[in-house]
């Protein structure tokens, strides 16, 4: 076990059972406030403990690291993160280290103490990582093969080659943005079944799609592969993500080549990357893999993660509903398969790529990761606490997206990933 990671720990700063920021979490994310400029940064309860101010007063000379101070002045996490693996946890480790209850170095330093901890509240939080290259996996089997029986052949939900490898498409990075973030309803080419042909008008069924996605941690170069039972090495952290979508243009220009115009218009990601190593608690077994994977993505050991995820909506001035529960272990498809398929032609990698897992759906209807499974197409409409119904989201609408781990009375979170919808311009 990491150090850490002890689930004993606890620290001198006050911090709720129920909040996501305990000291065995410590994500890493970036922030600004009009005094301090922007900063790296780690949260810790309440508060953001900045990363640049902690290096000012020392706290990090002593530590085997290569780094400078001005990493942590940085607009993203880009540059710490090219670092590598051991510094990563050598900063983590040293951070555990000063906010431990028993610690006085940082605590009992009143100006360092005021100096390095700023309220959340206080602090405007940045996009984490400037994203390089966007990579959206398909790899829930339950949503799938429920997009298969609505659009396709309920009797042969799956393609045939989606048992086989982790399908995926490369996205647009340029429109991934941070939580908070209003979203503005896309114009497009629509066609309706029964239409001679397309309009050209706001999407009216626009959507959400609860994704988990990884944040690449190592480049590697053109031609190169990167072996399954070393592709979470090649991974910084996690983060929630909301791929918006808008359905009726993606139904209708995503023949032969895939999603284009339907989902480049906004996505949301959260501030907060959770570590690798404050998740290794929460390993789990994926699903049976029927059949059994070609050699390269075959892979032992419990390879993903038990992730509570939910969504709820909040209409314009009216109160939040929770409509979906589910769970990242639901993934057909690992992170490290993931990975391991991306590079298997020779693609490079770079510091910042995100990889999302596609929409996170569970068996039951109560655990599906879009509007387009919870109302089966617009067939089943969504009562929501106000008394409305939605069939697909409404102007104003606000999504947000909520994931933690929880196990032996520790709770790793997220945070979470909003975003409200604006009328088309």
């Amino acid at each position: 076990m990491l150090a850490a990671n002890n689930p004993d720990l606890h620290s001198w700063i006050d911090i709720s059972p129920l909040s996501d920021f305990p000291i065995q979490n410590l994500p890493f994310g970036v922030f600004e406030t009009p005094e301090r400029g922007t900063r790296a940064g780690v949260a810790i309860g309440d508060y953001v403990l900045d990363l640049y101010a902690v290096s000012q007063y020392g706290f990090f000379d002593d530590l085997d690291i290569n780094t400078q101070p001005k990493v942590f002045r940085r607009r993203s996490l880009n540059s710490f993160i090219r670092l590598g693996r051991p510094t990563w946890r050598a900063v983590r480790q040293r951070v555990s280290e000063l906010l431990r209850h028993d610690n006085p170095a940082l605590r009992d330093n009143e100006e360092a103490m005021h100096t390095c901890l700023v309220r959340q509240s206080e602090v405007q939080m940045l996009r984490p990582v400037r994203i390089c290259n966007y990579t959206d996996f398909y790899s829930s089997i339950e949503h799938a093969t429920n997009v298969g029986m609505m659009f396709r052949d309920p009797a042969n939900a799956l393609l045939p080659n989606w048992r086989h490898i982790p399908i995926g498409y490369h996205g647009r990075a340029s429109s991934i943005v941070v939580s908070g973030t209003d979203i503005r309803r896309p114009n497009g080419q629509r066609k309706a079944p029964d239409a001679a042909a397309p309009t050209f008008g706001p999407s009216q069924q626009l959507d959400f799609e609860l994704e988990v996605a990884f944040i690449g941690g190592r480049a590697t170069q053109l031609g190169h592969a990167v072996p399954i039972q070393q592709a979470e090495d090649y991974i910084f952290g996690l983060v929630l993500f909301n791929d918006w979508s808008a359905r009726d243009i993606q139904s209708w220009e995503y023949v032969p080549l895939g999603p284009f115009l339907g989902k480049s218009f906004g996505s949301s990601v959260s501030p907060w990357i959770v570590t690798l190593d404050a998740l290794e608690p929460f390993r789990v077994p994926g699903p049976e893999q029927e059949p059994e994977p070609l050699l390269y993505l075959r892979q032992t050991g419990a390879a993903n993660f038990d992730i509570n995820l939910e969504v709820a909506i909040e209409p314009a001035g009216g109160p939040e509903t929770v409509i979906s529960r589910s769970n990242f272990k639901y993934m057909y498809w690992s992170m490290a398969q993931q990975l391991a398929h991306q590079t298997s032609n020779g693609c490079n990698l770079q510091v910042g790529d995100l990889y999302a897992s596609g929409t996170i759906s569970g068996s039951t209807p109560d655990s599906l990761g879009s509007m387009l499974e919870l109302t089966w197409r617009g067939t089943r409409p969504l009562p929501l606490a106000d008394g409305s119904e939605r069939k697909f989201l409404l102007d104003g609408d606000t999504v947000t997206m909520r994931g933690f781990a929880e196990k032996d009375g520790i709770r790793i979170g997220f945070g979470e990933v909003s975003g409200t919808i604006l009328p088309s311009a």
